[in-house]
């Protein structure tokens, strides 16, 4: 394909014939190619609608990344970083670009991270509009178009769901297909409708450029007070993270992924990507508000064909029901994307066990050891097959996208916790009174509470009482929630029904961490349970 006025063309990424390319459409023309390609259709009140097909999920299996000289030595090489060939990798390309000659496709040159200091110049290629409408949501987009011709993407994503690997061939697990070269600066996506596979694998890339320059990235949201006062919140999908991160006090950065530099913190991305099953107006009001407007993506959600209302509780299509929104969406959204150094680190986590305190202050080795664990626990109709409480110890509390070794993440974590002496919080969202089943989930207007507590200080002059199993500092009482809740032993009927249940994810924990006890330090294995 010409170039033409652009400094650098699609002939950059190997595409050297291409068909009619769109190049950074704005919302409203990409909902018209969208519709005329049969892509989705609107609600009544003028959101996307769509489906990503087979693939209502990210499909961490068929990840890979290509093993060469300039990165091979920092890479935590095993089951989430597979390595792939760079052979397979440039013939697989040139397979890819081949089929995607003469094709309609669209471009959006955007950029990864808000700070100006540490953002990632990228240009995302989509056979799917609606690919497009979710990516220019998702990252920053550059809209003058003077620069749009004079950009330079650092990587570049080529994402063709409609083209299958062959794994004889092409050297991949299935037909589908994610795979990042650190050398070429290029991502492979193929074989797959979901969208977030294109925002994850920018996430990866952030993941392994910003420790070289001592920034530490973080698959967490963020926010910040009146006074200036920036709080991290981390924690894996169900957990809260983008709903308790809403707060209409306090102005949001970002609900999914940021940077922490020697200036501050600052997001990613210039949308956000809210999981939506049981949404609703009174628990969640500013999320919901976003899924009535023009301009919000919605994906796998339940909709009327003849009123065109669409149904949050209907999951027969998959849990993992979403919505894609500019962050402008969100009336107290912080435009500039950056806040300070924060104040306080919430970790998040939805103990489906019933054992775990609704909330406990973390020393700086138990911060530590907690973000290397990354905690949660899976229930039974989330995945198939699952009819109990199952533990998931994510690392970093994103394992799938980090690339160093988990202990790169947790001291750079752990040096800046210390060095602006941020207070950390272990948050459960989970159940209490018992487990999955028997007791009942946290209520949100008291998880609310205790983090607005924990925030703005109130849980400061308390008493703390440790808890005997866990190891964990737990406050006696908080402003507006009711004492009995703090202990989650005094929610159980049955006490020692509690303590074995305690101890069993305790053991649970200790049998995971055995695998950072080598890099470790012995100061961060004592913080855990006992």
């Amino acid at each position: 394909m010409p170039q033409g006025d652009r400094k650098i063309g699609l002939d950059a990424a190997g595409m050297t014939r291409a068909g009619n390319v769109h190049w950074n459409l704005g919302i409203a023309a990409l909902y018209e190619h969208a519709i005329r390609r049969g892509e989705g259709t609107l609600s009544k009140d003028g959101a996307f609608v769509c489906s990503t097909g087979k693939y209502t999920g990210r499909s961490p299996n068929d990840k890979f990344v290509v093993k060469e000289a300039s990165s091979e030595k920092n890479i935590d090489w095993g089951k989430v970083n597979k390595p792939f060939e760079p052979a397979k990798f440039d013939a697989l390309q040139k397979r890819m670009m081949a089929y995607a000659a003469d094709k309609e496709l669209f471009v959006l040159d955007a950029y990864a991270g808000a700070d100006p200091a540490y953002r990632l110049p990228v240009r995302i290629v989509t056979e799917m509009a609606w690919h497009s409408m979710f990516v220019r949501n998702m990252f920053i987009p550059e809209n003058d178009t003077a620069k749009q011709l004079a950009h330079e993407p650092q990587f570049t994503v080529v994402d063709i769901p409609s083209f299958k690997a062959d794994p004889a061939i092409d050297g991949t697990l299935s037909e589908t297909f994610i795979i990042l070269s650190f050398d070429k600066k290029l991502v492979l996506v193929g074989g797959t409708e979901y969208a977030g596979e294109i925002k994850k694998s920018i996430f990866t890339v952030m993941n392994y450029l910003l420790p070289l320059s001592d920034t530490m990235p973080m698959h967490c949201s963020a926010n910040i007070g009146e006074a200036g006062d920036t709080a991290l919140f981390f924690g894996l999908s169900g957990t809260g993270k983008t709903t308790l991160s809403s707060d209409p006090q306090r102005g949001l950065i970002g609900d999914d992924e940021h940077g922490w530099s020697k200036h501050g913190v600052f997001n990613f991305e210039g949308g956000c990507y809210a999981k939506t099953i049981k949404l609703s107006k009174e628990a969640e009001p500013q999320i919901y508000a976003t899924t009535q407007r023009f301009g919000t993506v919605l994906e796998n959600v339940a909709m009327d064909p003849a009123t065109r209302v669409v149904d949050f509780d209907d999951a027969s299509r998959t849990e993992n029901t979403r919505c894609s929104y500019p962050l402008s969406f969100i009336d107290n959204s912080v435009p500039s994307g950056q806040g300070g150094h924060p104040k306080n680190v919430v970790m998040l986590t939805a103990d489906a066990f019933g054992v775990l305190p609704p909330i406990s202050m973390l020393s700086p080795d138990a911060a530590q050891y907690h973000f290397l664990s990354g905690y949660t626990a899976k229930v039974a109709g989330t995945e198939r097959g699952i009819k109990e409480p199952q533990p998931n110890f994510s690392t970093c509390f994103g394992a799938p996208f980090m690339v160093w070794d988990p202990n790169v993440y947790a001291k750079l974590l752990g040096d800046r916790i210390a060095r602006h002496n941020a207070k950390v919080w272990l948050v459960n969202t989970g159940w209490t009174g018992g487990p999955y089943g028997v007791g009942s989930r946290m209520k949100i207007a008291y998880t609310r509470a205790m983090i607005t507590a924990a925030l703005t200080g109130a849980l400061d002059g308390v008493g703390y009482e440790v808890d005997p199993i866990f190891n964990l500092s737990v406050p006696t009482s908080c402003p507006h929630v009711p004492s009995e809740v703090l202990n989650p032993k005094n929610t159980w009927k049955d006490p020692a029904a509690y303590d074995a249940q305690a101890k069993k994810l305790a053991e649970m924990f200790k049998e995971n961490f055995k695998k950072f006890e080598k890099t470790a330090s012995p100061a961060v294995k004592a913080a855990g349970p006992k």
